[in-house]
C-alpha cells in the first residue's frame, strides 16, 4: 500500500485528479492523507468535499483553518454571496451530510507504524506527542459536542497570542484551534504572529521565527508533514515536511509519499485558479 500526503487543494479538482494520475492513485491499495483546507478559494470546492467523503477509508483528512470557516458558517447561518466559493457546497442538497462528515474530521493524524505526524499549520513547540493528541483530541469532542455552534461564533480571533496550560474557556480553544490550523511564525518573545505570510526570508528582518524552526519537545525521531504556507517552498526542514505547494495561486500541487524508506515527492504545474475566498 502506498500512502501519500496531499497539498492544501482548496477546490482545485480538476488539478487534484492530474495529481493522482500523476501518481497512479489506486483507492483499492493506496492511501492518502490530506493535510486540510480541502475548500475555498479554488472553483471546485463542491466536487472536491464529495470525491475526499467518497474514499471512505482511502482518505484521512485534518482539519484546515478554511474547512473551519466553512463549518462557520453552516452552523452560523451567515450569509454568503452568490459569488463566494462555499456557497455551491451550502445550497447543494447533501450539504448537511457533508457538513457532518468534515466535522467529524480530526485535527491531527499520527500513524505509530510510519512515525509521521499529519496537522494542517503546526505545533507547538512545549506540546510532546500525548500532549498534541490530547490537544486535538479536546477541540474535536468540542466540534462534535452541543456546543459546536458556540465555539464556531466565538472561534475567531488572534487573541490569545501566547499558550498557556493554564487558559480555559473559549481562550483555550481558540489558541489550540489557531495553532493546528493557523500558525507559521513566532515573534522573538515567543508570541504568535499571524499576520505575516510571506516566506521566512521576507520576513527575515523583523526577527520572526518559523514554527518549525523552534525547540521542540516532540520526540525528534517524529517526522511532521504540514501544509497552510503556499509561500513556503515544498521541502523538507530537518523532520519537518512542507507540501503546500500554492496550487490555488498557479504554483504546483504536491503529493509526498511517506510509505517507503526515503519519502518521495511528487508534483503538477499549476495555472492560477483563484477565483474568491
Amino acid at each position: 500500500m502506498a500512502v501519500y500526503v496531499i497539498g492544501d487543494v482548496q477546490g482545485c479538482y480538476s488539478q487534484l485528479n492530474r495529481l493522482l494520475d500523476n501518481i497512479r492513485f489506486d483507492q483499492s491499495s493506496d492511501q492518502l492523507w490530506f493535510c486540510g483546507d480541502l475548500v475555498n478559494r479554488g472553483p471546485e470546492s463542491l466536487n472536491t468535499l464529495r470525491f475526499v467523503h467518497s474514499l471512505g477509508d482511502s482518505a484521512i483528512s485534518v482539519l484546515g483553518n478554511h474547512d473551519l470557516h466553512l463549518l462557520a458558517k453552516f452552523h452560523t447561518e451567515q450569509v454568503v454571496k452568490k459569488s463566494h466559493s462555499l456557497s455551491e457546497i451550502l445550497d447543494s442538497p447533501d450539504c448537511e451530510e457533508l457538513m457532518a462528515w468534515l466535522q467529524s474530521r480530526p485535527f491531527v493524524h499520527f500513524d505509530r507504524e510510519l512515525n509521521f505526524l499529519l496537522v494542517h499549520a503546526g505545533i507547538h513547540t512545549d506540546w510532546d506527542l500525548p500532549q498534541i493528541l490530547e490537544y486535538a483530541h479536546e477541540l474535536e469532542m468540542e466540534l462534535q459536542g452541543d456546543n459546536s455552534k458556540i465555539f464556531f461564533r466565538q472561534m475567531y480571533g488572534d487573541k490569545p497570542d501566547r499558550w498557556s496550560q493554564g487558559l480555559t474557556g473559549v481562550e483555550r480553544l481558540r489558541c489550540m484551534t489557531n495553532i493546528f490550523t493557523r500558525i507559521r511564525f513566532y515573534t522573538a518573545d515567543g508570541r504568535f504572529e499571524y499576520n505575516a505570510k510571506g516566506s521566512p526570508r521576507a520576513h527575515a528582518d523583523q526577527g520572526l521565527i518559523p514554527w518549525f524552526e523552534t525547540n521542540h519537545q516532540l520526540d525528534h525521531s517524529i517526522k511532521v508533514v504540514f501544509g497552510h504556507w503556499s509561500t513556503l517552498q515544498v521541502g523538507n526542514y530537518g523532520n519537518h515536511f512542507a507540501v503546500d505547494g500554492g496550487c490555488v495561486w498557479g504554483g504546483n500541487f504536491t503529493a509526498l509519499r511517506i510509505d517507503s524508506a526515503e519519502p518521495r515527492w511528487f508534483s503538477i504545474d499549476c495555472d492560477s485558479v483563484m477565483t474568491t475566498h
